[in-house]
């Protein structure tokens, strides 16, 4: 029954502005470091970055990862929410003879395929950026791959927090708010206390224990996941 709701969530989004931000969030960010790098190439692949350009490409990139994680995060979950609060169709899904916390479960694939879905771009844009430039020295396969990928399972707790709010919620403005000013707090992660969440994925970005604090991300996530499908399962959201 999961099946047949994502891949009716995933029609419905077909129709909405959703992809977009998939596509130019990752695309924008790769753009900025081709401009960047493009403006200082000799400051940063002939000087700086000469031993491994390629490193500095990803860690010039990575430092803008958790920020751009944490506005895709509000933006693809408020605007999945949107859609049923705008055709007011959650009572008629509600209706329908599947449990709630499959209906939740399906909304938080949404965005976790979403996210992956850029992640990968972001991948591929940041690659194509080192090859435009003709960087010298291998490839970091392995880097690219996760280098999107680790940052956004630290930084799972605020999907979690956000998912809950916006599916219980019509009102977008607070869980909107909390992910904007999430996502600028994380600019100073990696000077926060470890303990903070909202510093995990700069702290992955720098490398300080990162299977950790992504150990941590998705723990914590699990815990805000069930009490969120627990609070919608029993909540009124018509």
């Amino acid at each position: 029954m999961i099946g047949k709701l994502l891949s009716t969530d995933l029609l419905k989004m077909r129709r909405t502005g959703i992809w977009w931000v998939v596509l130019i969030g990752p695309v924008g960010l790769a753009a900025m470091q081709a401009l960047n790098f493009g403006l200082r190439y000799d400051y940063l692949v002939r000087g700086r970055y000469a031993a491994d350009p390629w490193s500095g490409l990803l860690n010039e990139t990575a430092m803008f990862v958790p920020i751009a994680v944490y506005l895709a995060m509000t933006l693809l979950m408020a605007m999945i929410a949107n859609i049923e609060n705008k055709q007011n169709s959650w009572k008629q899904m509600l209706a329908l003879p599947v449990r709630r916390s499959q209906v939740f479960a399906s909304k938080f694939l949404c965005c976790l395929i979403q996210l992956l879905a850029a992640c990968a771009l972001l991948s591929v844009s940041t690659a194509a950026v080192g090859l435009a430039l003709n960087f010298s020295g291998p490839i970091p396969y392995a880097d690219l791959l996760t280098f999107g990928v680790y940052p956004m399972l630290a930084s799972l707790p605020m999907l979690g927090f956000t998912l809950w709010l916006t599916l219980t919620f019509r009102n977008q403005a607070i869980p909107i708010s909390l992910g904007i000013a999430a996502s600028l707090m994380s600019v100073f992660g990696a000077s926060m206390p470890e303990v903070v969440p909202l510093a995990w994925p700069a702290l992955v970005v720098s490398g300080q224990r990162a299977l950790t604090f992504m150990g941590l991300g998705v723990g914590l996530f699990a815990v805000l996941y069930l009490l969120g499908s627990a609070h919608f399962s029993r909540k009124d959201v018509a």
